[in-house]
């Protein structure tokens, strides 16, 4: 039994488990006609819940999953595979229907329902179920109020509530400008803008994937590899200190990590070049500057050279740039934890003499 905990524990080590996200990914597109099956789909459902179950009799896992602000994160995660295994189903069921020259299914007379008295009721029984089961959780769980604040007193670990635990992770990679408001602010700005920048009528009203295979795969790198992820990681892989914990490991407030984060100046003038940092903050800071600039100045034109050639096409120029300027700010945030988990590397730009890191 000691030994499956150690694996599950080395399996919750950042990069792999953000390794394994990405490759459930790879998969659930790249074998979206097996895992559309119900078999697949219920038995996925089935593994996860033997986990849980397997899993709350170690007293430390019991501690994390039982804690009344976990408990919803625990719900996210049946909830989060459940409905994107089922919409990928009924995607594939479509992409095979369109294929036929049948046209979806929710084009078909026979899915279609009256207001009164089919959808009302449904409604109503909706009502009547999620209101037993909001009664029955607030009597079997108690609200997690603790003592009034008390500036001597911090919790460790201090979190914020679980829809905000993505932010919270962001600013362990990123400056509070950056990871507060910045990116946050790009988010929203995003999904407004979506709407006008993506005019393909594709997919309106029906589940599909063929006909919106980059679009629906970056939704889900985006919402459920990214953020759902942070929130998972936050809640149940983040202890003491901000420190990282397998889900069966006792959360040690002594827990010490062995880290020295460096910036990209050390990196390139001391252990590159083997020179002092320049007194000179921008000189000091030059190489990361450049980095950034090309990442977001020079990068959206070489791909739309070739590799996104066929999108400024169809987009047109204005359009493809600020798209492919969104999806380079969402791929800032995993090459920036990847670059803090393997090298440790804490700013690309680092100006802490003009309050300016990046």
């Amino acid at each position: 039994m000691d030994f499956i905990k150690g694996i599950f524990n080395a399996v919750a080590d950042p990069r792999v488990y953000f390794l394994l996200m990405v490759l459930a990914l790879v998969g659930l597109v790249w074998k979206r006609e097996s895992i559309a099956s119900n078999a697949f789909g219920y038995g996925a459902l089935g593994v996860f819940t033997l986990f849980f179950a397997l899993g709350g009799l170690d007293p430390n896992f019991r501690l994390i999953i039982t804690k009344p602000d976990n408990v919803p994160i625990v719900g996210l995660i049946f909830l989060l595979v459940f409905f994107v295994w089922y919409s990928m189903k009924q995607a594939v069921v479509n992409d095979r229907r369109i294929a036929k020259g049948e046209g979806p299914e929710e084009a078909a007379e026979s899915d279609r329902v009256w207001v009164w008295p089919d959808l009302v009721y449904t409604e109503l029984i909706s009502l009547i179920v999620c209101s037993i089961v909001l009664i029955v959780w607030s009597i079997v769980l108690k609200a997690p109020l603790e003592q009034p604040a008390n500036r001597a007193v911090t919790p460790n670990p201090s979190k914020a509530p679980w829809y905000f635990l993505g932010l919270q992770e962001m600013l362990v990679y990123f400056d509070p400008w950056l990871a507060g408001v910045v990116l946050p602010g790009l988010i929203i700005v995003g999904l407004i803008a979506i709407p006008y920048i993506d005019t393909n009528k594709k997919g309106n009203g029906y589940y599909t994937f063929n006909e919106r295979k980059v679009e629906i795969t970056l939704f889900l790198f985006g919402f459920v590899v990214l953020w759902c992820s942070l929130i998972v990681l936050g809640t149940f892989l983040r202890g003491p200190n901000w420190n990282f914990f397998g889900p069966f490991e006792y959360w040690d407030l002594h827990k010490l990590e062995a880290l020295t984060n460096v910036n990209l100046s050390e990196y390139f003038w001391v252990r590159a070049l083997g020179q002092p940092l320049p007194t000179n903050y921008f000189l000091r800071e030059l190489p990361g500057i450049v980095l950034v600039l090309l990442y977001v100045g020079a990068l959206p034109v070489l791909l739309s050279k070739k590799l996104f050639k066929t999108y400024v096409d169809k987009l047109g120029a204005p359009r493809y740039y600020v798209t492919v300027f969104l999806f380079l700010m969402m791929m800032a945030l995993p090459i920036k934890m990847l670059l803090r988990w393997i090298f440790n590397l804490k700013y690309i730009v680092g100006i802490p003499e003009i309050f300016f890191n990046i």
